[in-house]
């Protein structure tokens, strides 16, 4: 079965369990290779990703489309990346380390 690029959005996406990612929002594509590089959700479920932040799903990630599209793999919890902290503002910033002679 075929399915156009414009009729995945708006699609349920489940994990391979069972539990409802979201809905997908938008295509990600590889236009040079001319295929669909990842699906994209503005809104996926709380439970299942930190904060609700968007995320780009990798396509091979897909199983099946049909009614709703059904993923083979999503690991259990996608957490927010944490940055090394900023310095607060007026404090010196760390000075670089002295080179090597």
């Amino acid at each position: 079965m075929l399915v156009e690029s414009t009729e995945l959005m708006g699609r349920q996406m489940y994990t391979p369990d069972g539990r409802l990612l979201g809905e997908v929002s938008n295509l990600v594509v590889d236009v040079e290779g001319a295929k669909i590089d990842g699906l994209y959700l503005e809104e996926p479920s709380g439970l299942l990703v930190e904060d609700s932040k968007p995320v780009n799903i990798p396509y091979r990630w897909v199983s099946a489309v049909n009614d709703v599209v059904l993923l083979k793999f999503f690991p259990r919890r996608v957490s927010v990346k944490k940055g090394p902290a900023k310095p607060a503002a007026g404090s010196p910033a760390p000075s670089a380390p002295a080179p090597a002679r």
